[in-house]
């Protein structure tokens, strides 16, 4: 028998959106653990705001929003707020109820900025890594380095000389060398032409660097800086030193590209074993590149297990490029694309965690 059609649009629902998500929704577990990590948050969330003064967006539901927005790929903040506003699975998660007003999206930008200049997302990753369900899942021996570009949210048109002659906009760089040194993007100034290996297009773009625990894969630290030829070394010297405390000693994974000899020395001092892939390649010269790492290190079967375990951080990555926002930034300046890496990478750890401790 066929269904008789009738309009809902007069109707009220009692149901409340708890019991509208499905038992087994994955977003149900990763909801909890964040709700647990904000409430440890809320003296630091106290610090950021006046007492005074019309409430602002509840920083919980604006750090719950923007989880979000890199769980379910949404490409703008403006379309993240359309999507909370008749989405019940997006509201359920914020803690909005159907008949709560939704905010305005240059509000909500306003509010994510001043998250990101109070430094809330590193101080999120450290208490989500301290959770006491989730320390056990962590390594603190063992850890694997590595860096991938973001592209920038600048054209190559925009990338103008910093002194140009009269009637000479740079629109038109065909035949022209242009560089870091006397070339800049006008529409982001601190992205940089970059290129990732010979006989690949330049582009510009960032460079974020992600340190990883061996024993799980989990993200347990992060930062953004210029695209450069050793900015992965000087970031992964920044990461470590963090870790290396006291005389343990601790191994790091990392690929071709971190074996310098300036590289391991630094590394060697801040009592870090260091397991690189030796780069023992011929260089434009024909001359054979002479490696830091011999065989006092590669003898060993933990050398082989690192180079192994190293191999996981494009996972992260990879991750962040496909599902979240890290292929290519819509923030621009190093601070505002290292909120965003930071974020993808708390969301990579959220994604993952509750399967761990379920295993």
């Amino acid at each position: 028998m066929r269904g008789r059609f009738f309009d809902q649009g007069g109707m009220f629902s009692y149901i409340q959106p708890e019991r509208r998500i499905p038992a087994n929704h994955p977003l149900r577990k990763v909801r909890e653990l964040v709700r647990e990590v904000l409430k440890e948050l809320s003296p630091t969330f106290g610090q950021l705001y006046s007492h005074e003064g019309r409430p602002s967006i509840p920083p919980e539901q604006l750090l719950s929003a923007l989880l979000l927005q890199v769980f379910y790929s949404i490409r703008s903040e403006r379309q993240l707020i359309e999507q909370l506003d008749y989405n019940l699975l997006f509201r359920w998660f914020v803690g909005l109820s159907p008949d709560d007003p939704i905010w305005d999206a240059t509000v909500f930008t306003k509010n994510r900025e001043r998250l990101q200049e109070g430094d809330v997302l590193q101080k999120f990753m450290i208490k989500l890594l301290e959770h006491e369900k989730v320390k056990p899942l962590l390594s603190d021996e063992h850890f694997s380095v590595d860096g991938t570009l973001i592209e920038a949210w600048a054209s190559h048109k925009s990338f103008k000389p910093k002194r140009t002659k009269n009637g000479d906009d740079g629109s038109n760089f065909r035949g022209q060398v242009r560089k870091n040194d006397t070339h800049q993007s006008t529409t982001d100034p601190e992205a940089k032409l970059y290129r990732k290996a010979d006989g690949r297009e330049a582009k510009l773009c960032y460079m974020g660097h992600a340190l990883m625990e061996n024993r799980n894969g989990l993200a347990v630290g992060g930062t953004v800086t210029e695209a450069n030829g050793t900015a992965e070394r000087r970031a992964s010297e920044a990461l470590l030193k963090k870790k290396a405390k006291g005389s343990k000693r601790i191994t790091v994974g990392e690929d071709k590209a971190y074996d310098a000899s300036d590289h391991v020395a630094a590394l060697r001092r801040m009592s870090v074993t260091p397991h690189i892939a030796q780069n023992d390649s011929l260089t434009k010269t024909g001359k054979r590149r002479r490696s830091a790492i011999d065989a006092r290190t590669t003898r060993h079967v933990g050398y082989q297990i690192s180079q192994t375990c190293r191999k996981m951080t494009e996972c992260i990555f990879g991750w962040g490029k496909q599902h979240g926002t890290m292929r290519k930034t819509k923030h621009r300046g190093i601070a505002g694309v290292a909120a965003d890496f930071m974020l993808n990478l708390i969301a990579y750890n959220l994604v993952r965690i509750p399967k761990l401790i379920t295993a």
